[in-house]
Order: C-alpha cells, then structure tokens, then sequence
C-alpha cells in the first residue's frame, strides 16, 4: 500500500466530513468545514477524483499509458462503481423496510423518496439499474458513474491539448446553467440531485491541473502567489454561511443558476469558493502530517479505499439517521452513533487493505 500523501490525506477527510454532514440534525454537523462556506465536501470528493485519475492513467515513469488501456481502466473503475452503487441501494431499502417492521411505522417508508419502490416496486427496480432513482443522500455515486463513464473523451483530448478538453468542458458547464440541463428522475418527477453535466467541470479541472503540475513548477508557484486571495475568499464564504446570506433565486436576473448558490448545478458561485478554500489550504498537510501523524495515517487510509469507504459511509449514515430517529436523539446517541460510524470507516479500510495482502490459497 502506498505511504499517506496529500491526496488521500483530503480525500478521507472529504469522506468523514460527508458522513457526519449525511445525518442531519447531529450534534457534531456544525462543526464540519460545510456549514462554513459556499462549497463542501462533495466538491473537494469529485475534485480529488479527477486529479487520482490524472495520475492513474500515466505509469510509473509519468508517460501517458496506451489509449485502450486508460480507456479500460476507467471503464472497469466505472462498472465498480456502478456495482457499488447497486448494493448501496438495496441495503438501504431492506434497512428503511426493516425498520419500518420493527417499529410498525409504515411512514418510514417514505424516508428519502424509497416509498416510490415499496408503491410500484416494477418500475421503480427498473429506476434503480438505470440509476434514474436514487434515494436521498444516495446520490453521488450515480453521478461518479457518469463522469467516469465520459471521463475517457477528456482524457485523450487532454492528450492532444489540455486547453481544449478544458474548453470543451466549460462550454458544457455554462450551457448546461443557461440552458438548465440535467438527466431526469424516473419513475417519478424532478432531476438528478447532481447534475452531470456541470459537476464534470470539476472532474476535468482536476484531471488537467494534475497533468499540469506533474509537467512544470508554474502551478505551485501561482498557487502559493494566489493564497491571500483564497484567505479572502474563505473568509468571505464564513461570513456568508454564518449571516445566512443567500441570493433570493426569484429576484437574480436569468440566467439565474449562475448568480444563485444552487449546489445541484455546482453554480459558479460554489466554484469560486471551492478554489479559494484550495487555495487557501494547500499547506495544511504539509504542517499536520509530521505533528499528527495517527490521524493522518487514518484519514490516508480512508483515501485510499475510498469506494469501499463512502460505500460503508452511505449505509451508516442512514443506519445513524434510523437510530436517532427511534431514540429521539441528543449529546449521547450522537456521541455514540458517530464514534461507532469513524471506527467502521476505519475497519472497513483496514480490511479493504487486510484481504488485498492476504495471500491466496493454492488450488
């Protein structure tokens, strides 16, 4: 297993922050980095993902791998997910269906839009494969299928010239807040919670930037030049947070997703923020790594597991959502139902990492 870097450092505690933010209403949520600004973790998670895509497709001597190869390897990555995203989904509803027998609440079966499946269970399990239905709080993992499924288009243009595949994906963000393109939901109304068609911005925008930073020092240096103005901009986003100061989406002129904070079209206002708070942060492991070194050791392994990691993080969060909501919550279910979740994550890494060593018996 590789040794603690930067990437897994942010990408675990992306995954622990997504976790706790993933029970509403729990003691520990206002202290996450989310309720502080514009942006939060899921930026920093589909982000970090394009910037491990920019160094997975290149061997170890940093030469672009062949083309059919990348484009396997980021289709197998894609099924993985998708897989992932499967299970997820029928765990959380034998859990929703389980609860509601145990506490014969048949109301708990409405929780987070799954009452659509316990209704017309034909085309609902139809939704669920096409990833069209998804559950609240269920909803990244559909949209980490799709960017991976188009993530090879940007790859081997990027190949030919990082300007285009990066032109080519802005265009697609800013027609797509115009022009308000987003997959439908089905059965039932509405859109995906993420719109794939503008959070590949931040996919490409990783990916282009880890090819950049390999090839030349340009990037750190204006990175270090540019941290008073992500100082500012992260303050500015703790000031926003905490007064409550949002744009009324009825009264900013159209085209109204690019002035409003809309997290489900990554508005640019989200954006900006999330590049001033990697800014503004991008010394920070380079001070915590050698003073803190079994927490970094932990969220590094999170990084490094991170499907299994989120998997396992998506099940207890909805697990710690059931239990506060049977035991009305307070300090000590929340203590305990959070304490329980970080350790889970834990082991689940651990044994991610456990069976990969493990050897195999012979036949």
């Amino acid at each position: 297993m590789r040794e603690p870097n930067a990437i897994d450092f942010w990408r675990g505690l992306a995954l622990v922050t997504i976790f706790i933010n993933h029970i509403p209403g729990n003691t520990f949520e206002r202290y996450t980095y989310s309720q502080y600004g514009i942006s939060d973790a899921a930026e920093l998670f589909v982000f970090l993902a394009g910037w491990s895509i920019g160094i997975a497709t290149r061997g170890r001597d940093g030469a672009p791998e062949p083309r059919l190869k990348s484009v396997l390897r980021l289709l197998s990555r894609t099924i993985e997910v998708y897989r992932a995203q499967l299970t997820v989904m029928l765990m959380a509803l034998a859990m929703i269906a389980g609860t509601a027998l145990i506490l014969d609440n048949p109301l708990i079966l409405e929780w987070h839009n799954a009452g659509t499946f316990f209704a017309d269970p034909i085309q609902t399990v139809v939704g669920v494969v096409l990833l069209s239905h998804q559950l609240g709080f269920f909803n990244i993992l559909p949209l980490y299928v799709i960017l991976l499924g188009i993530a090879p288009v940007f790859v081997l243009l990027a190949r030919l010239s990082r300007v285009a595949a990066l032109a080519l994906s802005a265009a697609l963000y800013f027609a797509s807040l115009v022009e308000e393109w987003n997959l439908p939901s089905w059965p039932g109304e509405g859109d995906w919670f993420f719109d794939p068609f503008c959070w590949q911005l931040l996919l490409v925008l990783g990916f282009v930037l880890q090819d950049w930073n390999r090839e030349s020092d340009t990037l750190r240096i204006w990175a270090r030049r540019l941290m008073p103005l992500g100082i500012v901009v992260v303050l500015v986003g703790i000031v926003l947070s905490v007064l409550e100061l949002r744009p009324d989406p009825l009264l900013v002129p159209e085209p109204r997703l690019i002035f409003t904070f809309d997290k489900t079209y990554l508005s640019p206002a989200r954006l900006i923020h999330f590049l001033g708070v990697l800014l503004a942060f991008q010394a920070v492991y380079g001070l915590v790594a050698p003073r803190m070194g079994p927490a970094v050791q932990y969220l590094a392994r999170l990084g490094r597991n991170s499907l299994a990691v989120f998997s396992m993080g998506s099940v207890l969060s909805l697990g710690g959502q059931l239990v506060r909501f049977w035991t009305g919550g307070g300090l000590l279910v929340d203590i305990l139902v959070i304490s329980a979740g970080i350790w889970a994550l834990g082991f689940t890494a651990w044994f991610v990492e456990w069976r990969s060593r493990k050897p195999r018996p012979r036949e």
